[in-house]
């Protein structure tokens, strides 16, 4: 019985030598160096031509090459770190940004010049170049009675009044407030400090009446309030020549809306020479 015959592969065998492939081969590898020396050859005249250029390109491949090696060394580690130094930046720069844009810009200080009075208590004209802030307005009614009546000193004195004087306490006998008239005359004062519904009557105008003029000596008697007078106390005012400062006229005359109210009064005629 004849036994059919398996036939077996050689483990050894070499593959044929294929010329087309290995022209192929070293074609490209010639191309390929071609290419190489002329990148080459690029370089260097960039480098010739811009020195700086490449040595930041050389540093900056340098510290990408640097960078890659350290990201596959501690990938997690360094990506975080990353993450929350660029986070941190950004917040930083943010908060700069918005510190420039609402930080006003500074401004040259603005010369306050305080008016000058002119005859009569009026306001003499300042020069066109003159530089004149309007100064912030008074809540009277906030005020204690010392603080009002320092502020209606204050506006005597802003008007050309000389020898302004806080009298005001215990035995002033009315007068809270003494000053000179731009024009000579001797101003007296009486300043009550009242809430709106408080009106000043007729017994406290009898009051600054009866020692205005006998003990003062006073040329131009003012009754100053935050609030408003009755109409009895209008009345005796009338008679006695007191000239009545209502919260309303105050507001005028402190904003500059009024003149001073001592101009109300009119100074009296000097007293006729005898004849010869």
């Amino acid at each position: 019985m004849t036994v059919p015959q398996r036939s077996l592969r050689r483990g050894g065998r070499r593959r044929a030598f294929d010329l087309r492939a290995t022209a192929l081969f070293f074609a490209l590898l010639a191309i390929l160096l071609v290419a190489g020396a002329y990148t080459a050859r690029a370089a260097l005249d960039a480098a010739e031509r811009r020195p700086a250029w490449t040595a930041v390109l050389c540093l900056s491949g340098t510290a990408a090459a640097v960078l890659a090696v350290r990201r596959r060394r501690r990938r997690g580690h360094l990506a975080q770190r990353t993450a929350h130094r660029a986070a941190a930046a950004l917040r930083e720069g943010t908060r700069t940004a918005l510190d420039a844009l609402e930080t006003p810009p500074e401004r040259a200080p603005a010369v306050v010049v305080p008016a000058q009075a002119g005859p009569g208590g009026r306001s003499a004209p300042l020069a066109e170049d003159t530089v004149v802030l309007a100064e912030p307005a008074v809540d009277y009614d906030l005020l204690d009675p010392d603080e009002f009546e320092q502020a209606v000193a204050a506006l005597c004195e802003r008007d050309g009044c000389t020898d302004v004087e806080v009298a005001g306490g215990a035995g002033d006998l009315g007068a809270d407030v003494l000053a000179v008239a731009p024009d000579g005359r001797r101003v007296v004062v009486q300043c009550k400090r009242y809430c709106a519904t408080n009106r000043v009557g007729s017994e406290d105008l009898q009051r600054f009446g009866g020692t205005c003029y006998t003990v003062h000596e006073a040329d131009v008697a003012l009754f100053v309030t935050t609030s408003d007078f009755t109409a009895p106390a209008v009345e005796y005012a009338a008679q006695c020549g007191i000239v009545c400062v209502d919260g309303e006229d105050l507001r005028a005359w402190s904003d500059g809306a009024a003149p001073p109210p001592w101009t109300a009064v009119t100074p009296a005629p000097p007293p006729a020479r005898p004849s010869p």
